[in-house]
């Protein structure tokens, strides 16, 4: 027979009294919000952290004075195989920062008859590669997967590398080691972006295959071909940073011109050269783009307007002739800009106003005190600009 238990008044409410204070934390757990990024309700000397570590996404408030005073403090602890953007010396200046961790994992490189494992937080293959100090060509290719055997190869990730093939090729006369993947001399033509034209000539042809060691020669029939090396230009890109003021400048990354091999096809008359066109070209190293940090901060003087215009030496009997102007030709913004005009009064050009000061492209003291000169050289006065412009709504 079974037994039937009953319970008590006593455990009755010591399961109900449980309940309800489950229900209460999971009622605070919902209403409390996340920290965000881009909170700025913080106070002095706090600084909001948007942690991205590996997928997962935590927030929380430090008042340390670097990147890895705060995660040390956050009890997040970092590898030395680990990697952090921004880097974890980053002093934190900023109300609010977004940090990545890359955690650092194993990973099995198969290169040829070679394997090799590393401990890497890197995540492509080239930056893998150069971690592992493995030297790669341009040419040759590389791809992660996932191990199929773990436990075998002691790590879950595989890169693969496949190496181009090494030939030496004379192209329209200039002799150099090249690299390709391609499978035939054809191919590699097609990979390095090379067109022939109606008189050139391949040697071999096109359909034989790229094999180690292989010379291919590109010449032209019946004209004359130099072949020199020039520099390609390495452009740049710049990153606008609200946190840091204006005029900063760092370079984040180094520009780095790239190479190119370039085929002119020339004609000669007695012994003088008399034209010169390109024929073909074929870039031999890959330009670096520069990254530059820009800052972008602008920090007003303080006051209201009528302190600027004191600031200026513009006299209080003149403050309401200058807000009028000013307010409709730029609406008190100092960086309004229009073609060529800029500033609180639309200087055309802007580079004007640097008679009065070289921080006439952020600074409104300085721009008025420009505008209190134009008014008075032109016109006489504030009160004698204030009229032309409701005459004929300029100056």
């Amino acid at each position: 027979m079974k037994r039937l238990i009953t319970k008590s008044p006593f455990y009755t409410r010591i399961i109900g009294a449980l309940f309800i204070a489950l229900f209460g934390v999971a009622l605070y757990v919902a209403a409390t919000p996340p920290v965000r990024a881009d909170d700025t309700s913080v106070a002095a000397g706090e600084h909001i952290i948007a942690l991205h570590d590996d997928g997962a996404v935590k927030g929380f408030i430090t008042k340390k004075a670097t990147l890895k005073e705060a995660l040390a403090d956050a009890n997040i602890a970092i590898d030395a195989n680990d990697r952090t953007e921004p880097a974890l010396d980053t002093k934190l200046v900023a109300n609010s920062y977004q940090v990545n961790i890359y955690r650092a994992r194993p990973v099995v490189i198969k290169d040829g008859l070679t394997a090799t494992k590393v401990i890497t937080s890197y995540r492509t293959g080239a930056q893998i590669a150069k971690h592992a100090r493995l030297v790669l060509h341009d040419e040759d290719k590389t791809e992660l997967s996932q191990s199929t055997n773990p436990l075998g190869d002691g790590a879950s990730e595989i890169m693969t590398i496949t190496r181009a093939t090494l030939f030496t090729f004379d192209f329209y006369g200039k002799t150099s080691t090249s690299y390709s993947l391609g499978k035939t001399v054809g191919d590699m033509l097609n990979r390095k972006h090379i067109t022939l034209a109606q008189n050139d000539v391949v040697v071999p042809s096109v359909d034989t295959p790229l094999a180690a060691g292989l010379h291919v020669r590109l010449y032209r029939e019946g004209t004359q071909t130099i072949t020199q090396e020039e520099e390609v230009p390495f452009e740049t890109e710049q990153i606008k940073d609200a946190n840091r003021d204006k005029g900063y400048k760092e370079t984040k990354t180094l520009g780095k011109n790239g190479k190119k091999n370039v085929t002119y096809e020339i004609i000669i008359r007695n012994g003088k050269e008399e034209s010169r066109k390109e024929v073909n070209s074929t870039v031999t190293v890959e330009s670096v783009k520069q990254v530059e940090i820009i800052g972008t901060k602008v920090n007003l003087p303080a006051g209201s307007h009528e302190d600027w215009m004191a600031a200026a030496g513009i006299p209080p009997s003149d403050y309401g002739y200058a807000n009028y102007i000013v307010e409709r030709e730029s609406r008190w913004r100092y960086d309004a800009r229009n073609g060529r005009t800029y500033g609180l009064c639309q200087a055309n050009p802007g580079g004007k106003m640097s008679g009065a000061g070289s921080d006439w492209e952020t600074n409104p003291i300085t721009q008025l005190k420009w505008c209190s000169g134009y008014a008075a050289g032109r016109y006489g006065s504030w009160r004698a600009a204030y009229n032309h412009w409701l005459a004929h709504h300029n100056w």
